[in-house]
């Protein structure tokens, strides 16, 4: 009897495997099926839904960018494989990452899940044996059939046999590898050289990444005359479409809501909270929040505004003291200008939920222009009107508030225009790039400064919109900032005024000598 069991046992771990116990829709079926515990997101659900539609072929080629330990790989390039091979046995998945040893763990996770999952004390049986002649952890077959995994890295190749389903997980492995042309470069290689060419025709392709750098995997992809051919799904850890442009998030989010996290506290055992999104966001810092977080990385360089150009070489373009004095009632005096203005852009009219809205306060030294304030967060029109007011009372001496007369402004406009003076409409002229370019070389120049962080937290947030302007998702901040140096320092110089600053200041022909800081 013995030796009859044992036969039997090796025939069942062996021999060709039986069908499932049961059908799987989609991969989040399965996962929850193997694990109870599994935690399903609406991101996974859209994943499911995308794996979904490969398998079933109305999708060749997909892009996944999500934010880091969000549960994408375990999803995509583990539970995927496996759920394919379930669905057809004859399946050749090639699972790839950027290092061998990452690969391999992939493909024995799988291995194991099949091993584990075979109608035994009660498991799961998923009708799959692995083929004891064909079980090594970086290449093994599903006994009587064709299919199976062979993991790789990108330095390795997939020779001997196509893919019949290749799945490529985060290329890069971090800030340092992103950065380096070498690393971009073998991932394009793999593609060029043994990806694309070890498909078997019809073969589909999932690329799941977090985004690093522009021209990372996805971005190079998406940037070649077959770019079209990709579908991509990028899901931001928060919301930030723009519903006035037709824009719409791919969970179906509100703008500024962040994503229900995979994560959860292990304390508490409750979902990442939203103050805990705050605190990542605080933490990643501006540019690794937009590129690993939001799926859009900007330039190192920048684009219409180079980061460079906001320090100079000895960061002499950031001022580190504070030019104003605080009054008792909270009010800011500056004590040495020759202009102070407030510079708004509106969020749009017809807006169903509220939209960005920045407010920026601009000093002018001669040729020199200095930003002291900004406000800039989504606000409704009541809202808006409110810190509005509020900005203006904070800095009395900017008496000139320019307002871009589109969207809400034209109703700020009549709203506030009795109450708060000298708010005066902007008409916009040109495109928002053609109004940023006609600016941006006075920020080469070094005529523009910002605050250093400590002086002002939120200046991070700016230069990553200057960085990735016209490509980012918002531009709110820049067109305040063209708006205000265009007004400051531009338009007088084409009129042909002289905005030297005088040898010796007078300040009794300044509003900020006369009004006394107390």
């Amino acid at each position: 009897m013995a030796v009859a069991s044992a036969f039997e046992f090796a025939a069942r771990m062996f021999d060709e495997p039986a069908e499932p116990e049961q059908e799987f829709a989609t991969p989040g079926e399965l996962a929850r099926a193997i694990d109870p515990h599994t935690i399903q997101t609406p991101a996974l659900d859209l994943i499911d839904a995308a794996l979904v539609d490969v398998e079933e072929g109305r999708c060749d080629r997909l892009i996944i960018s999500m934010p880091p330990q969000e549960g994408k790989s375990t999803r995509v390039t583990k539970i995927g494989p496996l759920w394919a091979l379930i669905r057809n046995p004859d399946r050749r998945i090639a699972v790839v990452s950027y290092g061998a040893d990452l690969a391999e763990t992939f493909g024995r996770e799988i291995r194991q899940m099949i091993t584990s999952n075979q109608g035994q004390d009660g498991t799961l049986d998923l009708g799959l044996r692995i083929a004891p002649d064909n079980g090594a952890v970086s290449s093994w077959q599903i006994a009587g059939k064709r299919g199976g995994v062979r993991s790789i890295g990108l330095a390795g190749g997939i020779t001997g046999r196509p893919a019949d389903w290749l799945f490529i997980d985060d290329p890069l492995s971090n800030r340092e590898q992103a950065e380096s042309e070498r690393y971009r470069q073998r991932a394009k290689d793999f593609w060029t050289s043994t990806g694309s060419t070890r498909l078997a025709p019809g073969a589909p392709v999932v690329l799941i990444l977090t985004r690093w750098h522009e021209q990372d995997l996805a971005g190079w992809l998406l940037g070649r005359e077959d770019g079209h051919r990709w579908r991509v799904i990028n899901i931001p850890a928060q919301a930030d479409h723009d519903p006035n442009e037709g824009e719409t998030d791919p969970l179906g989010r509100e703008p500024g809501e962040y994503m229900q996290s995979a994560r959860t506290n292990e304390r508490t055992g409750e979902p990442r909270s939203d103050e805990e999104w705050e605190q990542i966001k605080i933490q990643a810092g501006s540019r690794d929040w937009e590129a690993l977080y939001q799926g859009r990385p900007s330039p190192v360089e920048g684009g219409a505004f180079k980061r460079q150009w906001w320090d100079g070489e000895a960061g002499e373009r950031r001022y580190s003291e504070a030019p104003w004095l605080v009054r008792r009632d909270g009010s800011h005096i500056v004590t040495h200008y020759d202009e102070l203005i407030m510079s708004w852009d509106m969020a749009f009219k017809d807006t169903k939920s509220s939209d960005y809205v920045v407010g920026q306060v601009w000093m002018r030294r001669g040729a020199e222009a200095f930003l002291l304030d900004q406000v800039h967060d989504r606000m409704d029109f009541v809202t808006t009107c409110q810190q509005f007011r509020e900005l203006a009372a904070k800095w009395p001496q900017a008496v000139l508030k320019l307002v871009e007369d589109k969207a809400n402004g034209t109703a700020v406009i009549n709203s506030l225009r009795l109450v708060v003076p000298g708010i005066v409409p902007e008409e916009p002229h040109g495109s928002k790039v053609a109004r940023a370019s006609a600016v941006s070389p006075l920020v080469e120049a070094g005529n523009v400064h910002l605050p250093i962080p400590e002086l002002a937290p939120w200046v991070g947030g700016l230069i990553e919109e200057a960085a990735a302007f016209p490509n980012a998702a918002n531009d709110d901040r820049v067109d305040a900032l063209s708006q205000a140096l265009n007004r400051l320092i531009l338009a007088p110089l084409l009129a042909g005024q002289d905005l030297e600053e005088p040898d010796e200041f007078d300040e009794l022909d300044t509003v900020g000598h006369a009004i006394s800081p107390y």
